[in-house]
């Protein structure tokens, strides 16, 4: 199984712009903290910069939050770089002659369906700024 790292990447970002405000922003500085190709972080600060996250211009290595930590949730950040917004996912190819194959898709999907939304639903509640606090702290 493969598991994303796009939103603690993201959130990695934009914790980072926050944090280092007055330091080196550029994507390889970025990425050195990631440990990841700076391209990664390119296309990832490109997907923040369509959710209107960040404003970065071409040619600067100087991108800046658009608005306040404590204003930036993490469901925002979340749909900003999903492309599955979906954190559990059923697997589409039971037998549909057993009993459990022909009804486990329907009934995980509800109850997957419930477990989406409570994620979305805290994540609203999340902030960049909690983040960053609590990056803060584990720093003491």
């Amino acid at each position: 199984m493969k598991f994303s790292h796009k939103l603690s990447d993201a959130i990695h970002i934009l914790a980072y712009l926050a944090i280092f405000q007055s330091g080196d922003r550029s994507s390889k500085a970025i990425a050195a903290s990631i440990e990841a190709n700076p391209s990664v972080v390119r296309l990832l600060m490109a997907d923040l910069k369509r959710a209107g996250l960040i404003e970065s211009h071409p040619g600067a290595a100087d991108p800046v939050l658009t608005n306040a930590p404590a204003t930036i949730d993490l469901l925002t950040v979340f749909r900003a770089v999903s492309m599955n917004h979906t954190l559990l996912h059923i697997d589409p190819k039971t037998n549909p002659a057993c009993l459990v194959g022909a009804n486990i898709q329907g009934t995980l999907d509800e109850l997957y369906g419930r477990v989406q939304a409570a994620a979305e639903a805290e994540l609203a509640h999340l902030t960049l700024q909690d983040v960053i606090d609590g990056i803060h702290q584990r720093a003491k």
